[in-house]
């Protein structure tokens, strides 16, 4: 069966419409591959045919990019040479694709050759926006939910099939850069504007228009086939050129610090294709492509944010009960995590209620999303329609019966159990007898806190991370007597608000604050030790992490670190291991440097809240040793107390997938993403390794780094994480 069919009408065109089966949306297969090139023979060769449209069987999408599995069977294909497969595998793209950008024309002279124009009904990303460019005209259907661009430096890769060759040639590097380097997307119209497709029309209109710019006897020749092209902007040893070139490589090694290999490639293949003809710099690409897709950490980030990220979201570790799509959402409290949730809820276009013991105080949480979707509108994103859609989708009140018919609540008042106690109690009086009850808390036991209701099997922990509108992940909590019900409606709410979820069992931090804490406390050891704090900062920069832990301390508040520590050690009595970095932040808190909310932590900040670099006083407290640590025994520090707890979470059995584990450390508080998460990372290293390297930190800084009994028996059998939980189960 074909992904690919031709059809040619009376005047002369041919329509090679694309549409793999049993997908929502077309990705290239080497089957594909082979399918659209004897179609473009066909084409070509027979002479009744004046022209082509290659369009879509989807009518929201043109293609989204490359099979996967492609490049593993291209791998696989080559034997003990998996990296010749995938050059020859990528050069007979390159090929397939040059036959359609020069579409019969005479090598020599430029003359004959056969108009082939793409017609785009939707979105085009990756592959489905790199074999457009090889056409001699872009059309695109006026549908603002499309997205067109090359997002592939977001997965850990590089536009690799002529996208980064070609934009750079159609457009100069600068104006490329954008799209190329953040994996930039835009709708049709604002990819018209950028230069990436030539006309948007209506839908309707799509084949009409396209049909009958093939038969216009157009121009077909691309800019770098003509003689004296030349790039936009310059090439390299031009004198504008050369400051653009030698700007972006210090741009994109000052956003990269050198851990993403896809970046350097990327730009190294965009000036080294600069300086050689068209065809050599699709070689070029080709190699460095080949070379990015053998690190592993652009495999590790596939699969995590792309292969896993996917299943997850689509539900991979739902419990088999019925759809449990919410149609009426309840919040209680309406601060700052009630008044995002309650955001986020009304733009899927769920029924809202949102809870304060206050009206003003439920007016303000009601005002907060006004205030998201005014900054929407002022960046032109947003429309006064869609404004006013998701504020009337809530219901600011104070009064509890407004929860009538509501099929989950999310209760997101303070973090006490007694205060959570008393709206469970209150709330459950007037909700169906079948609702959902969650509770967002980030550090308080669910087991506990359903012992207050009285159908502890729809009882459930929520944790939303802030702020609500721009974190992906929501980690869902099972409590002992949590139901799969339960489980479904959380997590069919979750896909709803389009974000990522996990599901853990319950335990003292869960999953995500048992990893992030170990960090920021060893950050915080490291500075009563006199280890210089910029080179604790900057160790955690330069080895992916987006924040240090003294930042990350200070964005999160001191006090609430304080209000941790002492809950901890409460629960914890002789066994709390952390008094080295309580006696840090008590003193922080008690000199009134509570961090970024009161202008004053680890760092130091102007009156309008500006960071103005490390705080200089802590040299007073806390002198530099004269023997500052070397760069990777810090950074080793940092990453190894938060993957030991991952590793841990899963012997416990907190962790139940490590699909989950991975994602989760990435989305929620970005585990050095080019790792493809923290258990990868143990995979990179090998357990032999990491147990080694456990064993020489333990012995130096203490029993949090003893090694895991589970790493030491994979070190021992050869293991590696995916390939022991390759199905996705956790430890046994």
């Amino acid at each position: 069966m074909t992904d690919f069919t031709m059809t040619t009408d009376v005047d002369g065109v041919a329509v090679i419409t694309w549409d793999t089966k049993d997908r929502s949306m077309n990705v290239m297969t080497m089957e594909g591959w082979a399918d659209l090139e004897t179609l473009i023979d066909q084409a070509l060769e027979d002479d009744a045919v004046k022209g082509v449209v290659l369009t879509s069987g989807k009518s929201d999408s043109f293609a989204g990019g490359m099979d996967l599995k492609t490049i593993a069977k291209m791998k696989e294909m080559a034997g003990d040479n998996p990296a010749k497969g995938l050059f020859d595998g990528i050069m007979n793209a390159h090929r397939i694709m040059r036959k359609i950008e020069r579409a019969g024309m005479d090598p020599k002279t430029n003359k004959g050759g056969k108009p082939i124009a793409c017609a785009m009904p939707g979105t085009g990303l990756g592959i489905g926006y790199e074999i457009p460019l090889t056409c001699h005209r872009i059309f695109a259907a006026d549908n603002p939910k499309a997205k067109i661009g090359l997002p592939e430096i977001l997965l850990g890769i590089f536009p690799g099939a002529g996208g980064t060759t070609r934009l750079v040639r159609k457009m100069g590097a600068m104006a490329a850069s954008p799209f190329l380097l953040e994996g930039k997307l835009s709708d049709p119209k604002k990819a018209k504007s950028a230069g990436l497709v030539d006309e948007v029309v209506p839908a309707a209109d799509l084949l009409s228009a396209a049909k009958a710019w093939v038969l216009s006897e157009p121009k077909i020749v691309k800019p770098w086939d003509e003689k004296g092209y030349k790039i936009p902007g310059g090439a390299p040893y031009h004198p504008a050129g050369f400051m653009t070139f030698v700007g972006a490589s210090a741009m994109v090694h000052g956003k990269t610090k050198g851990v993403y290999p896809a970046a350097k490639a990327l730009l190294q293949s965009v000036y080294e294709g600069a300086l050689v003809p068209f065809d050599t710099a699709l070689k070029v690409e080709a190699r460095n492509f080949t070379n990015v897709l053998m690190n592993p950490s652009s495999s590790a980030m596939i699969r995590s944010l792309f292969v896993n990220k996917e299943a997850l979201e689509k539900g991979a570790n739902r419990p088999k009960v019925a759809d449990q799509r919410v149609k009426k959402v309840g919040i209680l409290g309406a601060g700052m995590m009630g008044a995002g949730i309650a955001y986020v809820s009304a733009k899927a276009g769920i029924d809202t209620v949102l809870i304060d013991a206050d009206q003003e105080a439920a007016a303000r949480g009601k005002a907060y999303s006004e205030g998201i979707l005014d900054k929407g509108i002022k960046r032109r994103k947003v429309t006064e329609e869609q404004k006013t859609a998701t504020l009337d989708k809530i219901t600011a009140t104070t009064d509890y019966a407004a929860l009538a018919g509501c099929d989950l609540i999310v209760e997101a008042v303070f973090e006490d159990p007694g205060v959570k106690a008393k709206v469970t109690a209150e709330a459950e009086t007037v909700i169906p007898t079948d609702a959902i009850f969650a509770t967002n808390t980030s550090t308080l036991p669910i087991t506990e806190l359903a012992k207050a209701s009285a159908r502890p099997e729809q009882f459930i922990g929520i944790h939303f991370f802030s702020p609500v509108d721009k974190m992906l992940l929501v980690e869902i909590i099972k409590g002992k007597e949590t139901g799969d019900v339960a489980v479904a409606k959380a997590l069919d709410f979750v896909r709803q608000i389009r974000k990522t979820p996990i599901v853990v069992n319950d335990a003292r931090f869960f999953y995500a604050n048992r990893c992030i804490i170990p960090y920021l406390n060893e950050g915080i050891r490291m500075v009563a030790e006199g280890v210089a704090p910029a080179l604790i900062e900057n160790a955690a920069k330069l080895v992916g992490m987006p924040l240090g832990p003294l930042q990350l301390v200070d964005e999160t508040s001191i006090d609430l670190g304080v209000k941790i520590a002492k809950a901890t050690k409460a629960a914890m009595g002789d066994a709390y291991p952390d008094e080295a970095v309580d006696e840090v932040l008590f003193w922080m808190a008690d000199e009134g440097r509570l961090g970024r909310k009161s202008n004053a932590g680890f760092y130091a900040y102007d009156d309008a809240g500006k960071r103005l670099g490390l705080w200089d006083g802590l040299s007073g407290k806390y002198p530099l040793a004269a023997d500052q640590p070397d760069l990777t025994d810090v950074q080793h520090r940092l990453l190894f107390a938060q993957a030991l707890e991952a590793v841990r979470a899963l012997e416990d059995g907190v962790l139940m997938d490590i699909r989950e584990g991975d994602v989760g450390a990435i989305l929620g508080w970005g585990f050095a993403p080019w790792s493809g998460g923290p258990l990868s990372w143990l995979d990179m290293l090998g357990a032999a390794y990491a147990a080694e390297r456990c064993d020489a930190l333990s012995e130096t800084y203490g029993d949090r780094f003893a090694c895991p009994a589970l790493l030491r028996e994979m070190a021992a059998k050869s293991q590696s994480f995916y390939d022991r939980f390759s199905s996705g189960a956790a430890a046994a």
